[in-house]
C-alpha cells in the first residue's frame, strides 16, 4: 500500500473546518487572529510558537479554512485577548470579558493614582 502523493490539503470533514456553512467558528477565530497580528508579517510564526502547531496549520487558521482544536484554542486564548474575547462571545459569555476589562481598568486606575501620589510627594519633598 502506498501513500497518495497529493498530501497538501486538509480533509474536508475533520471536525474543525467549515463543513457547516452556518458555523462561523473558523471565520471568527481567523478574524480574531488577524486583529491580534494585523501589522505583523510573522503572525503565523508567532502563533505557531504559542501553540506548537505546524505553521501551515496556523496559516489555515488565519485564512479561516479550519479552526484550532481545543488544546490549540486554549493556548491561543492564553496569549491573545482577541481570541479569548471571540471565544467568549461565541459561547455567549461576553459578560466575562466585560468583567475582565473592568478589572484591568481598575488596576490601571490604581497604578495611575499611585504614580500621581508619588509625583506629589516628590514635589513636596523638593519644596520643603
Amino acid at each position: 500500500m502506498s501513500f497518495p502523493k497529493k498530501g497538501k490539503f486538509f480533509p474536508k470533514q475533520n471536525g474543525y473546518g467549515r463543513s457547516d456553512p452556518e458555523n462561523g467558528f473558523a471565520n471568527e477565530i481567523a478574524a480574531a487572529l488577524r486583529r491580534s497580528h494585523e501589522d505583523s508579517r510573522a503572525g503565523a510564526k508567532i502563533v505557531a510558537s504559542w501553540t506548537g502547531a505546524n505553521e501551515k496549520t496556523v496559516k489555515n487558521w488565519f485564512a479561516g479554512r479550519y479552526g484550532p482544536s481545543g488544546e490549540h484554542l486554549v493556548a491561543l486564548a492564553r496569549h491573545s485577548d482577541e481570541v479569548l474575547g471571540t471565544f467568549l462571545a461565541l459561547a455567549g459569555r461576553q459578560d466575562l470579558m466585560v468583567a475582565m476589562k473592568l478589572t484591568a481598568a481598575e488596576q490601571a486606575i490604581e497604578e495611575l493614582l499611585a504614580a500621581v501620589r508619588e509625583m506629589r510627594s516628590d514635589g513636596q519633598n523638593r519644596e520643603g
